[in-house]
């Protein structure tokens, strides 16, 4: 085999709300190599955190990258949900002097990298043996809520989707639930599942949860306060937010798993769940899952995996997505 040119070389990204990530990958195929995670919120934009990576990396600009991304990709330009970057995509291209630049959703990246994962790089919570052939569902919560799905294409493989089913209307199963959707959706005008399942939904359910008390939440108070105070279950309240976002992402998977009949698995990702995945096998997350009356056997038999890889799997779905373009 021939060694890649540099002309074959890509860059490859997996863009989320508050962390970027990139890579280089000599050519199709190649291992992925000289992985950075950088903080969107230190750079003005995406021109500029690519430069940055290039610089520290030691590498020009290659002839064609690729990027998963945390929004919607309907067109040319994209403005990110929960970030602040946009651009046009073509301009982008041309900025950086490259042949080609395709640019897809995050978690559709995410669902592209799923066959990829070995043993090591995956954990099952519950449910049975994966059905060959059949669909997968991958979510997880971030920055926001990323949902996507492996859809079997008739050929051996399969085609991933790309869709918004964080922003799904949430609901609630409790009072104690319904009390807190209605004050998230007095706050944002719609109580979508992210805006409970995500990193900052986690503060704005303690917040919601405070006030339902009659009780002032703390100052500048983040996610991952809350997420300490709940493991050293230092705070009630924080306690309680926690355990929301497993039972309302049980939920949520449990949708999922049934629209997409994924009994192939269902693969969780997103930042949130590995930093909190002690109190996960004790939470409610597997009963929401399968409770979904008639249909409970049929879900108790889909496995659940946690995605545990080191370095993000996104950047070989971007990868891969490139190679099929």
């Amino acid at each position: 085999m021939n060694a890649p040119r540099w002309s074959d070389a890509r860059l490859i990204a997996d863009i989320g709300g508050t962390n970027a990530r990139f890579a280089w990958q000599p050519g199709a195929g190649a291992p992925i190599e000289a992985a950075r995670s950088y903080r969107c919120a230190e750079h003005a934009s995406l021109q500029d955190a690519i430069a940055t990576y290039l610089r520290d990396s030691g590498h020009a600009a290659p002839a064609q990258a690729a990027i998963g991304i945390a929004n919607p990709v309907l067109g040319d330009e994209v403005r990110m949900t929960n970030h602040h970057w946009s651009f046009s995509t073509e301009q982008l291209r041309r900025a950086l002097g490259l042949q080609r630049l395709l640019v897809l959703n995050d978690f559709t990246a995410l669902a592209l990298a799923v066959p990829s994962l070995r043993p090591d790089e995956k954990r099952q919570l519950c449910g049975g043996a994966a059905v060959p052939d059949a669909a997968i569902a991958v979510i997880g919560p971030g920055t926001g809520l990323g949902v996507s799905g492996l859809i079997p294409n008739g050929t051996g493989g399969y085609s991933a989707l790309q869709g918004e089913g964080g922003h799904a209307t949430l609901c609630a199963t409790t009072a104690r639930e319904h009390a807190v959707l209605e004050r998230l959706r007095q706050r944002f005008g719609h109580a979508s599942a992210e805006r409970a399942v995500s990193g900052p939904g986690l503060a704005w359910m303690y917040e919601a949860l405070c006030a339902l008390d009659g009780l002032a939440a703390p100052d500048h108070i983040d996610a991952a306060a809350i997420a300490n105070a709940a493991l050293e279950r230092t705070d009630v309240r924080a306690n309680e937010a926690l355990e929301l976002l497993f039972a309302f992402l049980g939920s949520m998977a449990g949708n999922l798993a049934l629209t997409l009949g994924a009994r192939g698995g269902v693969y969780l990702g997103g930042g949130v769940l590995p930093r909190v995945v002690e109190r996960f096998d004790a939470s409610a997350f597997r009963e929401r899952f399968v409770a979904k009356g008639r249909f409970r056997a049929y879900l108790e038999a889909v496995p659940v995996f946690l995605i545990e890889a080191r370095e993000s799997p996104a950047l070989r779905g971007v990868a891969a997505a490139l190679n099929g373009h």
